[in-house]
């Protein structure tokens, strides 16, 4: 008789290095693999949870004493842009959008080394290569889109990419995977723009939350996103309004964290998947 063995994901942490958003800190994650006919539920069910997707990998920080990053979105139906915001709405009215499936091209990776190495230069990406850039477009095992943005060229009229955004498709709202634009461009606040437009097409998808990625108090890196209205954060397993960000603090702490073996029992997985004993 052939008995079939439970499908559970299985969680590892990574080691310890540098965190990215704090000086003088550890980070470290929460890590699963997200492949099978299951990858799609999973990523929705552990998106919800503070889950973030890189490629067929979906983790969440666990750092041994720091809890200060929160994974945040966007309440669709309650938000309302900020008077800065919609300048930025009138600013960028001459930009189409464009979504098409997750394929990797020469002129988005043109645009993303500019990005790079305008902003995150001694960042984490800084040696990616034309093949690593297509992998991380390419790579996803859910439903998941590359939206692009562009303007008409001054000289030529022909339309110029300015922005891009790999964006999953989750059941319950987009979660913007990540984001580039031209830094020549400025005072277009392109990224913002982006947002605001995520939250749109989930206006009229009737999906109800954008996903921004992590919220880090502390980090001019990630202060940006509480300028958003409407916006949640995940702590202390579950989700809240952000409240005034100056409640949230980013101090170490010894038990700031719980066991990686209590987070995991906790996790609430999909039905179709159940953890072996």
């Amino acid at each position: 008789m052939r008995h079939t063995l439970p499908i559970a994901p299985q969680f590892y942490v990574t080691a310890p290095q540098p965190c990215p958003y704090l000086e003088n800190r550890v980070e470290r994650k929460l890590f699963t693999a997200l492949q099978g006919e299951d990858a799609q539920l999973l990523n929705d069910s552990l998106s919800k949870q503070g889950f973030r997707r890189s490629q067929n990998v979906l983790y969440r920080p666990s750092c041994a004493e720091c809890a200060a990053c929160l994974s945040a979105r966007i309440r669709v139906a309650d938000f309302a842009p900020s008077r800065t915001q919609r300048r930025v709405r009138r600013r960028n009215a001459d930009v189409s959008r464009t979504a098409n499936a997750p394929w990797a091209t020469e002129t988005q990776y043109a645009l993303f080394r500019d990005y790079l190495d305008s902003r995150h230069a001694d960042g984490g990406m800084a040696d990616m290569d034309i093949f690593e850039f297509a992998a991380m477009i390419e790579e996803t095992p859910i439903r998941s889109r590359v939206v692009e943005y562009s303007r008409p060229d001054p000289e030529t009229g022909r339309p110029e990419l300015v922005a891009v955004c790999l964006t999953d498709v989750l059941d319950d709202g987009l979660s913007m995977v990540y984001s580039f634009y031209d830094p020549d461009m400025r005072a277009r606040s392109l990224g913002t723009y982006a947002i605001l437009d995520h939250v749109e097409i989930a206006r009229e998808a009737g999906l109800p939350y954008v996903y921004l990625g992590y919220w880090v108090p502390g980090s001019p890196k990630m202060g940006y996103k509480a300028g958003f209205d409407a916006l949640e954060i995940y702590k202390a397993g579950r989700w809240q309004p952000i409240g005034d960000p100056r409640d949230h603090d980013s101090e170490t702490h010894p038990l700031s964290t719980d066991p990686i073996a209590e987070q995991v029992a906790r996790l609430d997985l999909p039905d179709s998947m159940s953890r072996r004993d």
